[in-house]
C-alpha cells in the first residue's frame, strides 16, 4: 500500500487557533474530522497525528507541535518512523504574497519567506516536496508578523469555512490523482 503523508503547519495553543498563520492546522482538523480519523499525540517526535485510507493508499495526516519555526524536527522525525518517501509529503502552510482564497500547489520550491518551510526544508535538506500555500491576503501597513498571527478579520470567516474544504478536496486530489492532476484543478480556482 502506498504510503503518503500531509502536514498542517500551525503554532500549538488556543490563542493560536484562529490565526491566519494557522490555516494548515485548520485544513488538518477538517481532514481529519471529515473521515472520522482522530488527532492523538504521537509517542515518538512532538505532533499530532491520524492515518486514514483513500481508496488503496495509506494517508498519514500530522500537526506538529514544536512551533512553526521547528516544524521540520516533527516532520522529518515522522518521515522516518514510518519510512515515507519525501516524494509522497505535502505540507499545508499559509501564504500572504497569494490573495485571499488562492492555493498554489508546487512540487519544489523555496521557502518565499515562511519559517515553518523553511524548516522543513532545513531538516529535510530538500526543496523537493510538494506544498499547498493557502493564499491569507497582504497586510495593509503594519508589521507582517502581526498580520499574520492575527485573527481572521469577520469577513474572511464567513468565507473561511469553504476556503479549508477546497484545499482538502486539493489534499485528496494530490494523494489519488498526483501532483500535476492537482496543479491543474487547483491553483486556477479562487473560492468565493
Amino acid at each position: 500500500m502506498s504510503r503518503y503523508l500531509i502536514v498542517g503547519l500551525g503554532n500549538p495553543g488556543q490563542k493560536y487557533a484562529y490565526t491566519r498563520h494557522n490555516i494548515g492546522f485548520l485544513v488538518g482538523r477538517f481532514l481529519a474530522e471529515t473521515v472520522k480519523a482522530p488527532l492523538t499525540a504521537c509517542s515518538f517526535t512532538q505532533a499530532l497525528a491520524a492515518k486514514m485510507s483513500w481508496q488503496d493508499r495509506e494517508v498519514h495526516l500530522m500537526l506538529p507541535l514544536t512551533y512553526m519555526n521547528q516544524s521540520g524536527r516533527a516532520v522529518s522525525g515522522y518521515l522516518r518512523r514510518y519510512t515515507i518517501d519525501v516524494g509522497r509529503l505535502l505540507v499545508i502552510c499559509d501564504d500572504w504574497h497569494l490573495p485571499f482564497l488562492r492555493l498554489r500547489l508546487r512540487t519544489k520550491g523555496s521557502d518565499g519567506g515562511h519559517k515553518g518551510l523553511a524548516s522543513v526544508i532545513e531538516r529535510l535538506d530538500t526543496r523537493d516536496f510538494c506544498r499547498l500555500r493557502m493564499g491569507i491576503g497582504q497586510p495593509v501597513g503594519g508589521d507582517p508578523v502581526d498580520y499574520v498571527l492575527g485573527e481572521f478579520s469577520p469577513k474572511e470567516r464567513g468565507a473561511l469555512d469553504g476556503f479549508i474544504q477546497l484545499a482538502a478536496e486539493c489534499c485528496r486530489t494530490w494523494v489519488l490523482e498526483g501532483a500535476h492532476k492537482a496543479m491543474e484543478q487547483y491553483n486556477r480556482v479562487r473560492n468565493g
